[in-house]
């Protein structure tokens, strides 16, 4: 009796769960699941007999890491910090990769005299840069004692270049991101029929496994190619009110995938953007009402002393977006912001 083959269109439920668990791997550890898989004695066998092939993805490049992110925190949904326009991404420019980790990522105990000094910036410029690194990664003060490196949170998964205007995806781990594996389901079909039926199951077990780590694979990619399509604008200013509001409901019925499978997917992932900090995938999925909250958020920063009135004046003269008092007030409840009165007698 010959083997047959069975389809492997549609995973039951101990490959969902696999797929599941594939979905939220850092990308170090789904590197080495790829890496143990391709060394697999089936693989190499159905290689050779060309039943499964490797096909590089389109326009992918690969890229050194810039600095990798320290735990970066959940907390960090506001966008400010991230604005790749003025003089932040400058500084970064200037001070270098190596010298900014010491003095601002690193364990060391340093004043901001002695960052100033070290990077040849000002005190000024200095906590400009402790603010923006405190609003993106769990560590709260870097400028006491020496403590230990928080745990990493998110897995850096490629960087953003733009290159003649264009944003494009450059990978950090190459033993992922190399090609997408495709298998021919007539060769497939004869090969398993011409094996002993334990070891056709064998190869067709493998077979399974390796269909999801490709789902894994190339469901990411479609993630990242979509997002650089919808937040274009975004990477080429560096201005985060240049970004599109995209949920993840939205994305996940672009792709059709279910919102859970998005969610499993960009949960602890983050993308390295053209001005070199790191952010989560999350920051590139805003909503409309998480972006009118971060414009109102900086406008009260530029602006403590104004009113809510004054507020939403400002927002509608600069943003077009016409916001009520109670609006304004319930966006101050969710920001943690008080009313004009308590601001200011905060500051006095």
């Amino acid at each position: 009796m010959k083997f047959k083959a069975s389809s492997l269109a549609r995973p039951g439920v101990h490959a969902g769960i696999m797929l599941a668990r594939l979905l939220e791997l850092p990308e170090a550890d789904f590197a080495k699941n790829v890496r143990e898989l391709e060394a697999d004695a089936f693989f190499q066998t159905l290689l050779n007999a060309k039943v499964i092939s490797v096909q590089p993805y389109a326009n992918a490049r690969f890229a050194a890491r810039w600095f990798g992110g320290w735990g970066l925190s959940t907390a960090s949904d506001g966008v400010s910090a991230l604005d790749g326009r003025g003089d932040l991404a400058q500084l970064l420019q200037r001070i270098g990769q190596e010298r900014f980790e010491e003095c601002f990522l690193g364990e060391g105990a340093f004043t901001d005299d002695d960052r100033a000094r070290l990077c040849g910036i000002s005190r000024e410029e200095v906590m400009r840069l402790r603010e923006m690194v405190n609003s993106l990664y769990v560590q709260e003060e870097l400028d006491t004692a020496a403590s230990p490196a928080p745990a990493r949170t998110y897995s850096a998964v490629a960087g953003i270049a733009v290159d003649g205007g264009k944003p494009g995806l450059a990978f950090f781990n190459r033993d992922i991101w190399k090609g997408r594996y495709q298998v021919d389901v007539e060769k497939r079909r004869r090969m398993l029929e011409t094996l002993p039926t334990k070891v056709a199951r064998r190869v067709e077990k493998f077979l399974r496994e390796l269909e999801l780590v490709d789902r894994r694979k190339t469901t990411l990619y479609r993630v990242l190619e979509v997002l650089i399509d919808a937040q274009t604008a975004f990477f080429v200013s560096g201005d985060p009110d240049k970004r599109e509001p995209l949920t993840q409901r939205d994305l996940s019925g672009k792709l059709n995938i279910t919102p859970s499978v998005l969610n499993r997917l960009i949960s602890n992932k983050s993308i390295q953007l053209p001005w070199g900090l790191e952010a989560p995938l999350k920051v590139l999925l805003p909503s409309r009402k998480s972006i009118i909250r971060d414009r109102l958020h900086d406008l009260i920063r530029e602006n403590p002393d104004s009113s809510d009135t004054e507020l939403g004046q400002k927002i509608d003269r600069i943003y077009g977006v016409k916001l009520s008092r109670r609006s304004i007030a319930q966006y101050r409840l969710d920001l943690g912001v008080g009313n004009r009165r308590a601001r200011i007698a905060s500051s006095a």
